[in-house]
């Protein structure tokens, strides 16, 4: 029995220290509302009126290894190419949660 209840105790703390999905912590309604207003000029419904090959498709994203959070969101604050940089206008907040909206609706499909 003791040695049941150490196993658990280990278990219950390692999934304590498990950072399961930190994207769960952001407001994807405001990335949203961000998106519209901030990319949506260039980027409607993830695609892309400037440069057509560069949309926000999932299989695009990959491609260019911008599949993840953290990698969105370096692009979003720094900018690339004719993509200027947002760092000056969004917080660091506000830029997770536009990288977070982006990745979810690439992944259903802009749909």
């Amino acid at each position: 029995m003791k040695r049941l209840l150490t196993i658990i105790f280990a278990i219950l703390i390692s999934l304590a220290l498990i950072d399961i999905n930190p994207v769960l912590a952001v407001n994807l309604s405001n990335g949203a509302k961000i998106f519209s207003v901030q990319c949506a000029g260039c980027h409607p419904n993830g695609g892309n009126i400037v440069r057509r090959g560069q949309n926000l498709r999932l299989r695009n994203l990959r491609r260019h290894k911008l599949d993840s959070v953290e990698t969105l969101a370096y692009l979003i604050a720094n900018g690339k190419n004719n993509m200027s940089g947002f760092k000056d206008r969004l917080s660091t907040l506000e830029i997770q949660e536009l990288s977070a909206y982006v990745l979810e609706r690439a992944e259903k499909g802009w749909r």
